[in-house]
C-alpha cells in the first residue's frame, strides 16, 4: 500500500498540532508504522485514507459511530437543522424536543442537560455531587480506562504532569466487581466521598449484583451514585446499560453514539440533583453546564434522528448478532492456528476487543502492534473490534479471513522473535510519563 500522502500530512501535522491530531487515541503512537495516517472519507463501516486505500474499520470514531459513517438520515437531519441556523442568542426549540426524546429513552432520567463531549458532562456530574453532599473526594473505577480529560481523572494516570497534588488527592479508586474495594474507601474516608462513578460494564458483566450493591453503599454513606454510559449507552440497550442491568443511578452521562459521530453528550438524572443547576429553587446555585456550542441545532437534530432510528430499527440486536458472528469466526481461526493462549477476543458482542500475549503468555504491546500491522496489510483497520449496524456478513467474513492470514505471522514471531516481523516500533499506551525514543524528534 502507498501511504506517501499520509506521511507528508503527518510531518506537517506534528509541526502545527501537538501530537499530530486532536484525540490521543487517534495518535501515531497508538498504531503500527504501516497504519493509514489520515482518513478522508467513510461510508458505512468502510473508510478511505488520503492515499485512496480502503479499509474495513472497527474503531468507528472511538466507538461514536454505531449506525455507520455518513448514515444518510442522520446527516440529512443535521443538514436541515443547520440550514435554519446553527446557534442563536436564545434557546432553540430543538432543545426541548431533543430533551423530551432523550428522557423518553432513559427510563429513570427526569432532567437532561446537553453538551458537546463526554468530559464536560462527567465533570458536571461530579460538581453536582459535591454541591449536594458538601464533600470533596470522588471515587472512580481504577480499572476502567477513561472518564474525563479533567484533572480529577488525569491526575491519577501516568501522564499527570501539570496537575496539582492537592487535586490528585481528591480522587480515589476502586476495582470493578470488587465490592470490598468500594467499602474500603468509605471506611478509609468517612463522610468525605461525594460520589462514586463507574461504567456499568467494560468487558465483564457486573457479578453478584455489583452495581446494585455499590449504589446501596453510596446511599448508606450519603454519596451520589453515577454511571458513565459513554460507551455502554446505545450499545447495551436503547435505555442504556442501566436498563439492561435494571439499575437506577442518581446521575448518568451519555455521548459517543448519541449522535453517530456528531458532537453531542448528555447528563441525565434525578430532578432533586439536576435542578440545582437551574433557576427556580432557593438553594445555592451550581454552575452546571454552560457552553456556547452545547446546543447547536445540527448536533441536537443528529441526536434525535439517531434516537428515532434506534426506536424504529433493531440496531442493538443487529450489532450483537454481527458481533457474535465475528467472535465465533475469530475463535475458530485462532484455534486453527493454535494461538488460543496468545490471542483472545473479549467483551460484549457489540463491543469486542482483542488481546495479544507474548511467548511467556504476558500481555504484549509489541504483539498487539504486529497483529494490527498484519490486519492493515489485509484491509482491516482494527485497533479494536467495535462493530456497527453497518458491518455486513461480507465485512465480518473478510475480517475473519484477514485474521486467518495475519495469524501465521504472529505464530512465526513467537518462534523467531517479534523484531523479525514487526515493521518499526511498537505502539504505546497513552498514559506514559515520557515519550519513547522512537517518538522523539521529527516524525
Amino acid at each position: 500500500m502507498d501511504f506517501s500522502k499520509s506521511k507528508q500530512l503527518q510531518r506537517r501535522a506534528h509541526q502545527i498540532i501537538p501530537g499530530g491530531c486532536h484525540t490521543y487515541a487517534k495518535g501515531d503512537d497508538q498504531f503500527p508504522l504501516n497504519a493509514p495516517g489520515f482518513l478522508v472519507r467513510g461510508d458505512g463501516c468502510h473508510v478511505w485514507d488520503a492515499d485512496g486505500n480502503e479499509f474495513i474499520e472497527y474503531g468507528m470514531g472511538c466507538r461514536a459511530v454505531t449506525l455507520g459513517h455518513a448514515y444518510r438520515p442522520v446527516v440529512e437531519a443535521a443538514q436541515r437543522a443547520m440550514l435554519d441556523g446553527a446557534n442563536f442568542s436564545r434557546p432553540a426549540a430543538l432543545e426541548v424536543e431533543c430533551a423530551e426524546m432523550m428522557l423518553s429513552m432513559i427510563p429513570h432520567a427526569e432532567m437532561v442537560k446537553f453538551a458537546k463531549e463526554g468530559s464536560s458532562v462527567t465533570n458536571a456530574a461530579l460538581r453536582l455531587a459535591r454541591a449536594a453532599t458538601q464533600r470533596d473526594k470522588v471515587a472512580f473505577c481504577g480499572d476502567q480506562p477513561f472518564f474525563s480529560i479533567h484533572d480529577w481523572f488525569i491526575g491519577k494516570t501516568g501522564i499527570d504532569t501539570g496537575i496539582p497534588q492537592a487535586i490528585k488527592d481528591l480522587s480515589v479508586t476502586f476495582r470493578y466487581n470488587d465490592l470490598d474495594s468500594v467499602q474500603h474507601l468509605f471506611d478509609q474516608y468517612p463522610d468525605q466521598i461525594a460520589c462514586v462513578i463507574l461504567e456499568p460494564a467494560k468487558y465483564d458483566d457486573p457479578q453478584d449484583h455489583f452495581l446494585h450493591r455499590v449504589r446501596e453503599l453510596c446511599h448508606r454513606h450519603g454519596a451520589v451514585f453515577i454511571l458513565d454510559e459513554m460507551i455502554t449507552g446505545f450499545r447495551w440497550h436503547n435505555g442504556g446499560a442501566q436498563t439492561e442491568y435494571d439499575i437506577e443511578p442518581d446521575l448518568s452521562t451519555f455521548g459517543k453514539a448519541l449522535a453517530n459521530g456528531f458532537s453531542l453528550s448528555a447528563l441525565v438524572g434525578k430532578r432533586e440533583l439536576m435542578e440545582r443547576g437551574g433557576l427556580y429553587h432557593d438553594r445555592e446555585r451550581v454552575f452546571l453546564l454552560s457552553t456556547t456550542h452545547g446546543a447547536e441545532t445540527h448536533g441536537l437534530a443528529a441526536g434525535m434522528e439517531v434516537m428515532r432510528t434506534y426506536q424504529n430499527e433493531p440496531v442493538i440486536a443487529r450489532m450483537n448478532e454481527q458481533g457474535q458472528k465475528l467472535a465465533d469466526g475469530l475463535a475458530t481461526v485462532i484455534a486453527k492456528h493454535e494461538l488460543s493462549d496468545h490471542v483472545s477476543i473479549l467483551g460484549r458482542p457489540s463491543c469486542l476487543i482483542f488481546t495479544a500475549r507474548d511467548q511467556a503468555g504476558q500481555p504484549s504491546q509489541g504483539f498487539r502492534t504486529l497483529l494490527q500491522q498484519e490486519l492493515i496489510q489485509h484491509g482491516v483497520l482494527g485497533q479494536s473490534l467495535i462493530i456497527s449496524y453497518a458491518h455486513s456478513d461480507d465485512d465480518v467474513a473478510r475480517t475473519v479471513e484477514a485474521f486467518d492470514r495475519a495469524l501465521p505471522v504472529y505464530r512465526a514471531a513467537l518462534t523467531d522473535g517479534i523484531e523479525a516481523h514487526l515493521i518499526g516500533r511498537e505502539s504505546q499506551t497513552v498514559y506514559r510519563r515520557r515519550n519513547e525514543p522512537a517518538f522523539r524528534g521529527t516524525p
